[in-house]
């Protein structure tokens, strides 16, 4: 059977015989010849579909080509732009965050802690050292079973178990879980860890500050935080010297955070702090505080202190004052301090050594010189009498007697009416008192001194037997030093050799001649043998010096009654000193003949037998 043809119109002829005309004329055209209105009719919706097309934007033809084209290429570059924006903030701004970031989390760092330098005594023994011990520390993120864990770090380290699950299960990859743990504690906690099974837990290599000698020292040596810094004595007044400069170690790390076996790492080494060689003899100091310690309860004082030191360099031998601190235990602070660096008394009766070496340097008087001295001398608005003298006649006493029997109308008078106050403000500025001393000790005060134009009527009179001025009593020590080295005064200190070299300490201006150094001398030493010192000789020595009971002033004005710094300075052996002793109660009811003359002639005893003094022909 025959298939039924339907003839083809001429519109659905192929389209290869169909010819488009350029839009671009923008010209209406007819149908070409040739053509049957049907093709005509064909082109022209063709034609007309097309328009439609280009005058959408990015099209071309009428309405299309300009306006089209630009908003495209404007979409496009604004695109491009944005992009390339925020590659040149990924690159070069945010990059580097970024890249620290992300080695961060493929990174720990740990500390290397410096070795801080060693504290010797004298005779190399050794005071504060470093030793070695371990860091623990964990990545919670490796810690699979923190209930056991933490029972092994309460077995081993103590503590809480509580306070070790909160460290072990927080969300992250580092924490600390115990600072400078003994080495043998470290590796009984390593071992049971490993027998256990237990994991994220980690050690590294640490040091921390340990004193042999204990508490013996401490208020010099001092000691250090946590952290490792000097916080009172010389640990913290060298702490610059003592700590070295820390290093680091990064670790490589799983993703978990766990350190790589084998992994790179990076390690900056520590550099040690430097070596400290000081002046003190431990076992003298040892015995110095024990004598101290027992002499405050003894004689029911608020406190005491003792310092030994060599005159010809200021080197310290010993020094201490009470309370002496307990580590261990801090809960009186005032315990770091050295009270006779720290704290300011007035001094009383030893400050007469320097008034009456005022006078001998200026030529005014001599040892046999005498005057007559009332028994009550006016100083200001008040009269000065001496100690139980309700006699008040006038007595003719040479410059030694009134030293040797300590004598204050007399003291006032030669100020007052002899030396006057002028000179003798210069001698006292000379002698360096009330300026801070340069000891190598944290917390130095100058105390409290008129000058000149702050004197009233009373000030030069009461200050020539220790009164209406407040110093440390290390000013004390130095004037007392001065006067046994031929009138130069050298710096106190504790600091010998820092690593290996030895420190110069500056030697002050010669403040009285060496003749009048040796008249003062031999005033002091009738001092010991006769008068208000004599309980104070050790027997074969000969020692020179002054004792002193200062009275102290009240909060509400006026002194406090029977409330003294009782003290006596002395030096041996006289010719050719080789120790100066200071040793002094503070807020005690006896007078210093009472009390510290026998505290002095405790630890004198102890220092010329210890550091070495032969004894002296000359002793009496």
């Amino acid at each position: 059977m025959g298939m039924l043809r339907r003839a083809r119109t001429p519109a659905q002829s192929s389209p290869t015989c169909r010819k488009l005309w350029p839009v671009s004329s923008r010209k209406r055209q007819s149908a070409p010849r040739g053509r049957t209105r049907s093709e005509a009719s064909y082109d022209e919706a063709s034609r007309a579909r097309y328009r439609v097309r280009a005058s959408r934007p990015g099209g071309s033809g009428s309405g299309g080509s300009d306006r089209g084209l630009s908003m495209t290429r404007r979409v496009f570059l604004g695109a491009l732009g944005v992009v390339s924006a925020r590659l040149a903030w990924l690159q070069l701004i945010d990059g580097p965050s970024l890249a620290s970031a992300a080695e961060s989390q493929r990174t720990n760092t740990a500390t290397l802690h410096a070795k801080r330098g060693t504290i010797y005594d004298r005779n190399g023994n050794i005071l504060a050292m470093s030793v070695e011990c371990e860091t623990v520390y964990a990545n919670p993120q490796a810690v699979t079973d923190p209930s056991g864990v933490a029972d092994l770090l309460v077995e081993h380290l103590g503590g809480e178990k509580s306070s070790y699950m909160e460290l072990l299960t927080k969300d992250t990859t580092f924490v600390y879980v115990e600072q400078k743990v003994d080495q043998e504690v470290a590796d009984e906690l390593s071992a049971a860890l490993v027998k256990a099974d237990l994991t994220g837990v980690y050690f590294l290599s640490d040091t921390k500050r340990v004193y042999p000698y204990g508490t013996a020292g401490a208020q010099v040596i001092g000691y250090v935080g946590t952290e490792g810094t000097g916080l009172s004595g010389l640990e913290l007044y060298y702490d610059d010297v003592l700590t070295g400069t820390d290093g680091e170690m990064i670790l490589e790390t799983g993703v978990d955070g766990t350190p790589i076996a084998g992994g790179v790492s990076q390690v900056t080494e520590a550099k040690d702090g430097t070596d400290l060689m000081i002046s003190i003899d431990i076992d003298l100091q040892t015995v110095c505080e024990e004598i101290i310690a027992e002499s405050v309860e003894h004689y029911e004082a608020e406190s005491g202190s003792v310092m030994v030191t060599d005159p010809r360099t200021g080197e310290i031998l010993a020094a201490c004052s009470t309370p002496m601190p307990d580590f261990s235990n801090l809960t009186d602070v005032s315990s770091l301090n050295l009270r006779l660096v720290t704290d300011a008394y007035e001094p009383g009766s030893v400050f007469k050594v320097i008034t009456t070496s005022i006078g001998l340097e200026l030529g005014l008087y001599t040892p046999d010189t005498v005057y007559s001295v009332p028994g009550r001398y006016k100083v200001g608005d008040d009269y000065v009498t001496d100690y139980g003298d309700e006699d008040f006649t006038p007595e003719d006493m040479s410059v030694t007697y009134m030293l040797v029997h300590s004598s204050n109308p007399a003291m006032a008078l030669l100020v007052q009416e002899v030396i006057g106050a002028e000179r003798f403000s210069e001698g006292v500025e000379r002698f360096g008192i009330g300026q801070l001393t340069g000891i190598d000790f944290p917390g130095e005060t100058a105390g409290i001194v008129k000058t000149l134009d702050e004197y009233d009527g009373a000030t030069a009179g009461s200050m020539a037997f220790g009164q209406a001025l407040s110093i440390p009593m290390v000013q004390i020590v130095r004037a007392f030093g001065a006067v046994a080295n031929d009138g130069v005064p050298t710096t106190p200190h504790f600091l010998v050799y820092r690593g290996e070299e030895e420190v110069e300490w500056p030697v002050g201006e010669q403040v009285i001649t060496k003749e009048t150094a040796d008249t003062e001398t031999e005033m002091m030493r009738q001092v010991m043998l006769e008068g208000t010192g004599m309980g104070g000789q050790v027997e074969g020595y000969d020692f020179a010096g002054k004792t002193g009971t200062g009275e102290q002033a009240s909060a509400e004005g006026g002194y406090q009654a029977n409330h003294y710094t009782s003290s006596l300075c002395g030096f041996a052996n006289a010719d050719s000193p080789d120790v100066l002793v200071y040793a002094g109660l503070n807020g005690t009811y006896l007078h210093a003949d009472q009390s510290s003359v026998k505290i002095f002639q405790r630890v004198a005893e102890q220092a010329v037998s210890i550091m070495g003094v032969s004894p002296s022909s000359r002793a009496e």
